[in-house]
């Protein structure tokens, strides 16, 4: 082993024991450190025309038909576009297997073939799962034909696919890899034409950048990455949701978790693994678009209702002190939920014996979420039956303006009057006036 590699994986220790000291403090901890604040949020400009258009999908376990739909759905939007048609490049950032079983390899390549035309390159990496079998490099290049370590140019633009090797764990890289990916990253920094972008796709987060990195994220990616304004990198994994605006971060690079097309996970007071109603089905994905300037758009594509969910415009990603996404800024600009004047709440039990309760939502401030309410219900005698937090479904793209809440069959009676407290709680810890109501268990 070279001096170069023993000294990545001390730092790759010192960054493993650094968020096992920090994880369950709250928030993502790296983001708080860094970020300066600007007046506004930017928007695309009219005249932004890219040179290039990637689309990313991660998560898809065996859901080949989602990525089928993920492909169709992207030449439907982009053959006839006005500004800049086509496809340029389609990514899968790994976990298209379950536990990286053989037959999943055939099955997701004929997909593949099935519905990427001949022109468009597709590049695959692994997860997590696929590393679960001990054979997946040896799969890997019997049915992909290619490296999991890959280079491609499109358009001009380098895009790195790094899936490293697996070593103590299952998502950890070794420091050959991360070295591989150190060199790639610095030969496409001398290579690069204009000031145009380069681009990194590896499965999990970049630790402590975006939402869910903290659990889900290897930190011995973060010195690789660290000092390479022009690097954005996408990644997968933690299945949290690309809905919150905590998916985008800014450091000395930007991040940028792109959601899951299988299920979604969430956390809840910085609790993972919570998984609530409607968290599954998931089938979001990711639209890139980039000019030869450093102008990067990136667009999140929610594939059950059809419809694009988050936008954020990058104008110059070379320019780190004009970063408009740091965690700083991005909260500055979120506000507290408000709820509706007349709001009203209702419970009712549903057909398994359950309680549900039901209120009108609070209106998140434009481009941000409401991400959970802290319920308190009391009885007429003022004694606390509930007091539990609950997250809400903003991953659901609806046109439902209620949260509703299982709340157990023993919490409320039949007939018996109650009076509700709710506090609606942002992405980025705005809490909402709290909502009074009294209602009758029906």
């Amino acid at each position: 082993m070279s001096f170069s590699e023993i000294k990545q994986w001390i730092i790759g220790i010192i960054f493993g024991v650094f968020s096992v000291l920090l994880v369950v403090l709250p928030g993502q901890s790296v983001q708080h450190l860094f970020g300066a604040v600007s007046k506004d949020l930017p928007e695309t400009p009219d005249t932004f025309v890219p040179t290039v258009r990637l689309v990313i999908f991660t998560d898809t376990h065996n859901h080949n038909d989602r990525v089928a739909d993920a492909i169709d759905t992207a030449y439907a939007l982009f053959d006839d576009a006005d500004v800049y048609a086509g496809v340029d490049g389609f990514f899968c950032l790994g976990d298209f297997s379950s536990i990286g079983e053989e037959g999943a390899y055939p099955n997701f390549v004929n997909t593949l073939k099935e519905h990427v035309r001949p022109e468009t390159p597709v590049v695959t990496i692994h997860g997590n799962h696929e590393f679960k079998n001990d054979n997946y490099r040896e799969y890997f290049i019997k049915y992909f034909g290619y490296d999991p370590d890959t280079v491609t140019e499109i358009n001009g633009f380098s895009c790195i696919a790094f899936s490293g090797e697996r070593s103590a764990t299952e998502w950890t890289f070794t420091a050959k890899s991360l070295k591989w990916l150190s060199d790639s990253i610095a030969d496409a920094e001398k290579s690069r034409t204009d000031n145009r972008a380069i681009f990194v796709f590896q499965h999990p987060h970049p630790w402590g950048t975006v939402y869910g990195s903290s659990v889900w994220g290897d930190p011995q990616l973060n010195p690789v990455l660290t000092g390479h304004p022009a690097v954005v990198d996408f990644s997968g994994h933690s299945h949290f949701p690309m809905n919150d605006p905590r998916s985008i971060n800014q450091t000395t690079y930007t991040a940028v978790g792109c959601g899951a097309m299988e299920y979604f996970e969430l956390d809840n007071n910085c609790i993972p693994g919570q998984h609530p109603d409607g968290y599954d089905p998931a089938d979001q994905m990711t639209i890139v678009e980039a000019d030869n300037d450093g102008s990067v758009r990136i667009r999140g594509y929610d594939l059950l209702s059809r419809t694009y969910f988050c936008e954020y415009y990058i104008d110059d990603v070379n320019n780190t002190r004009d970063y408009k996404y740091t965690y700083n800024n991005m909260r500055l600009h979120d506000a507290a939920p408000v709820f509706p004047d007349g709001a009203t709440a209702t419970a009712y039990q549903n057909e398994g014996g359950e309680w549900v309760l039901s209120f009108d939502e609070a209106t998140a401030a434009p481009g941000y979420i409401v991400h959970d309410y802290l319920v308190t219900i009391t009885d007429e005698k003022g004694k606390i039956v509930l007091l539990k937090n609950f997250i809400d479904d903003y991953y659901v793209i609806d046109d439902d303006s209620t949260a509703d809440f299982r709340i157990g069959a023993d919490t409320l009676e039949s007939g018996k009057t109650y009076n509700l407290i709710v506090v609606a709680e942002s992405a980025y810890n705005k809490y909402s006036r709290p909502l009074r109501l009294q209602f009758t268990a029906q």
